[in-house]
């Protein structure tokens, strides 16, 4: 008897791509191996809580395998800061049980709602990239399950060009199991945050290349419709952690919701120059430091529930890159002057820069220099030609994009920004693939 469900809908954050799906659900590991062998479905994948932007969690023509009840905390040495948890488990469910014993994940993404083995596949990177590097470089240890075979262990000492192969390998190796992880020590849930207002993008890579000297935490805001003088002004956060003993866990109640999809004509470049015009503004003139607790200084939008839908019906593209240090500030003010050029503009505008610690994964993002990560609602052609430009502008300067927030890279782009796909291509499982494999892969 099989062990997927009938065909159910299901669409990635972005939403533009929506399928229908055999959708298998295991509780346990025996149930997940079944599931792997199950010839029912030709290929298949394995997805957690569906927050990637682009098509690399969506697999047409094939099935999923939603990970999500898989989600156990197998042990916690509270002495040695030692996470071993099961893939599924997120990172609300994990904070939630090591910061009130005084740890914290070394790296964390920009939505807790993500599963361990989500965050490994897509070797995420956070605010504090400088210090710690990507979630690879904190992994200790992984099981992993391929096709036909028993789960095995990998590290960096043992199965090691599997275990490279696997961090940032978007799932397609095998389906990770379980995680070790290495944590780091807080002595409070609260962080000492000062917010600075810069007038110019140019401004934001002084106050980055001073703030990663004193602070293990920096983001930049920026207003991507704002031009000439103004171009990418912004707000710079810096922060480190506070020392008052103070461990308190967030909790997951969303004070607000988006209820419906906002209506297309109210996505155009004069709301979104308005909203960015206010929000400056608003952050400029606001407090210029402040202690804040973790979950909304690292999660914003997480007290929002579908936040997703102010994009409407048509959905989002989310473009992140990453430029070279020496290249970054010029071609990051060209991007920005062809989105102002463009009339296009994006409410969430996020730029911050990355230090030089290498993670060990074949198809790792981060590079030392500067990411910049912007949503576009969907407007067809309009918007893909956008991108196309941006593109070209970022292979010009040396960079590359991030195959966790894709949905429309090119074969040759994705060659071009990871040289190591030869090495990774060796250790894919035939069983599993997805819509974003298949479109660079043919």
């Amino acid at each position: 008897m099989s062990q997927y469900s009938n065909k159910t809908s299901h669409t990635s954050w972005g939403r533009i791509v929506r399928d229908k799906y055999p959708i298998a659900s295991p509780h346990y590991l025996d149930q997940l191996e079944n599931t792997l062998n199950d010839r029912a479905c030709e290929q298949t994948l394995a997805i957690g809580l569906s927050r990637s932007y682009g098509d690399s969690a969506l697999n047409s023509g094939g099935a999923l395998i939603n990970m999500s009840n898989l989600n156990r905390i197998i042990s916690f040495d509270n002495i040695k800061g030692i996470l071993h948890a099961e893939a599924g488990a997120s990172i609300s469910d994990i904070l939630q049980v090591i910061v009130p014993k005084g740890w914290f994940l070394k790296t964390t993404p920009g939505t807790r709602f993500v599963t361990l083995g989500g965050a490994i596949a897509n070797d995420v990177h956070g605010k504090n990239h400088h210090k710690f590097g990507t979630i690879g470089c904190s992994l200790k240890s992984l099981n992993l399950l391929r096709s036909n075979k028993k789960p095995i262990k990998i590290s960096k000492t043992q199965n090691k060009e599997l275990f490279n192969a696997t961090i940032g390998g978007l799932g397609l190796t095998g389906i990770i199991t379980s995680v070790e992880l290495e944590l780091t020590p807080i002595n409070s849930s609260f962080l000492n945050v000062e917010r600075i207002a810069f007038e110019h993008v140019s401004e934001f890579f002084a106050l980055a290349r001073e703030s990663e000297k004193t602070h293990e935490h920096t983001v930049a805001w920026i207003d991507c419709s704002s031009a000439k003088s103004h171009l990418g002004r912004g707000i710079f956060q810096r922060a480190n952690w506070c020392n008052d003993k103070k461990l308190i866990a967030h909790n997951d109640d969303a004070k607000l919701s988006m209820p419906m999809n906002a209506p297309n004509f109210a996505l155009n470049g004069l709301s979104v120059k308005a909203f960015n015009a206010f929000y400056y503004r608003a952050q400029k003139y606001g407090y210029k430091k402040q202690r804040l607790h973790y979950a909304p200084f690292f999660y914003p939008l997480d007290s929002i529930l579908n936040w997703n839908r102010l994009y409407g019906k048509r959905g989002f593209y989310q473009y992140q890159c990453v430029i070279p240090s020496d290249a970054a500030p010029l071609a990051i003010e060209e991007m920005l002057e062809q989105i102002t050029k463009a009339g296009a503009g994006s409410f969430l505008a996020v730029l911050k820069t990355l230090g030089a610690k290498k993670s060990p994964g074949l198809l790792s993002f981060p590079m030392k220099g500067a990411t910049l990560a912007l949503d576009f609602p969907n407007n067809g052609e309009k918007t893909l030609k956008l991108l196309s430009i941006l593109d070209k502008i970022v292979k010009q300067s040396g960079g590359k994009l991030y195959p966790a927030k894709d949905g429309r890279m090119s074969k040759e782009m994705f060659e071009f920004s990871y040289p190591s796909l030869s090495s990774f291509n060796k250790h894919i499982d035939p069983v599993l693939s997805s819509n974003f494999w298949k479109r660079i892969s043919t």
